[in-house]
């Protein structure tokens, strides 16, 4: 089976922009390019197996095919939506972020 290309939406774009820029600014660049590389294998991940993630903020906000994956070796979930030929990434945000509040807006 092919994985389903993962396609973000604006703001998770700019979501990832800021983790970069945030760990820029504590002179952590191995730590950003990490952040990349976990980023990407977690794009992977979700693209091969999307019912992977959890569904644990779904009911909370009404959004039943809301799941989320968490990017490997950060605090950073990636919230996405599975479609019959793509992942619809909604936000890239830190676990200690409200996260029903983040994702309404």
């Amino acid at each position: 089976m092919n994985p389903k290309p993962v396609v973000p939406r604006s703001k998770a774009n700019q979501d990832v922009e800021d983790a970069i820029a945030y760990f820029l600014e504590q002179d952590a660049i191995d730590a950003a390019l990490g952040f990349i590389d976990a980023l990407e294998n977690a794009y992977n991940h979700i693209g091969r197996h999307p019912t992977a993630g959890s569904p644990r903020y779904a009911h909370e906000l009404g959004i039943p095919e809301l799941r989320f994956w968490l990017i490997s070796g950060y605090t950073y979930l990636v919230f996405y939506v599975e479609h019959s030929d793509h992942i619809d990434v909604w936000r890239v945000l830190h676990g200690q972020r409200d996260m029903a509040a983040w994702l309404v807006e």
